[in-house]
């Protein structure tokens, strides 16, 4: 695993964070395509959730703090439990690209980290490495999903017209 590219997809994957939530109007960020799924707003709730508490502590304790144990967390749960959908889009973009840069700063912080240091999960060994590598993966999850919701939302604003000659999706 090579750290600095690693740690350059989670810089770049923030700026496309970024450049997808642009032009989204509070209202939009709320709307869902179908009652099961999540909104805009949601999703970016979620990674402000998983930003501060879920990668950046685990992989501190993994990597500083193996006596410690995880604070649990309820991902799905925080969704109605936090009411997601009732923030303020603009503050929460606000809030997780504020706990991203302090991810970002305290990972560049990080020297001689032991990527192979492993903490033993409900999911079992995981390594320094592993959460870090996922952490990076998470982002690709969030930005797939907040790029059909993207579309979702074009799909509505075109209405009357149709944008099937751009091609399938």
């Amino acid at each position: 695993m090579d750290f600095q590219i690693l740690y350059l997809e989670l810089v770049d994957s923030t700026r496309m964070i970024q450049a997808v939530l642009a032009g989204i109007t509070e209202q939009e960020a709320r709307l869902k395509p179908a009652p099961e799924s999540w909104s805009i707003l949601e999703t970016v709730c979620h990674l402000y959730d998983e930003e501060r508490l879920d990668f950046r502590p685990r992989l501190d304790i993994i990597l500083h703090r193996t006596a410690e144990k995880w604070a649990p967390i309820d991902p799905t749960g925080w969704v109605t439990q936090r009411k997601y959908n009732e923030q303020v889009f603009r503050d929460i973009k606000e809030k997780f690209f504020g706990e991203r840069s302090r991810s970002l700063d305290w990972l560049k912080g990080l020297e001689h980290a032991d990527w192979e240091a492993s903490y033993l999960t409900s999911f079992g060994n995981m390594t320094a490495g592993d959460m870090f590598a996922s952490w990076v993966a998470h982002d690709n999850l969030a930005l797939r999903q907040l790029v059909e919701l993207r579309r979702a939302r074009l799909e509505k604003i075109t209405q009357p017209y149709a944008i099937t000659y751009a091609g399938d999706w």
